[in-house]
């Protein structure tokens, strides 16, 4: 699990790169399908992430406000910073706890630790793929979605060592 979450921060940060070339109006554009435009995606991504992380862990939802992290800048900062937390907690937990229930209070099911990782990888790289097609739309190249070739499988499970 721990090369599927270093896996997707590596494209995340490639896409906000691939954003540098966009202005704020391109980013801002409501957009066909997903969650409406690309900047909203990618705060999107970090916010479901964070929340079901603080969620395993039985700590309190804290709830982004897109409209404090309306510029790529903000954004980029903002999965900087969930990263270490999220890094920290995967490092010591995963393997150990996938069996254990939680409840979050966004939702009425129970789910076991297990099930919510794979929806936080699996959830990244759907909308991945929504940014990729948006790319496409704009005549530009998508970041590669390769994880053969990536580097990640020489990462032994310690998540900080490609920093």
């Amino acid at each position: 699990m721990i090369k599927f979450f270093a896996y997707n921060w590596q494209v995340r940060d490639e896409w906000f790169d691939w954003c540098n070339q966009l202005t704020m109006k391109e980013l801002l554009k409501e957009r066909r399908g997903g969650v409406g435009n690309i900047l909203y995606t990618l705060f999107h991504i970090i916010d479901v992430e964070y929340s079901w992380i603080r969620g395993i862990q039985g700590k309190e939802d804290l709830v982004f406000q897109f409209a404090d992290y309306n510029t790529l800048e903000k954004v980029k900062a903002l999965s900087v910073e969930s990263r270490s937390e999220i890094t920290d907690f995967i490092k010591e937990n995963v393997g150990s706890l996938n069996e254990k229930l939680v409840s979050v209070p966004w939702d009425e099911e129970t789910y076991t630790f297990d099930e919510i990782i794979h929806h936080i990888i699996t959830h990244e790289i759907h909308h991945i793929g929504q940014l990729s097609v948006w790319a496409r739309e704009l005549d530009l190249s998508p970041v590669p979605a390769n994880f053969i070739g990536s580097e990640l499988m020489k990462i032994k499970e310690n998540i900080n060592e490609n920093e």
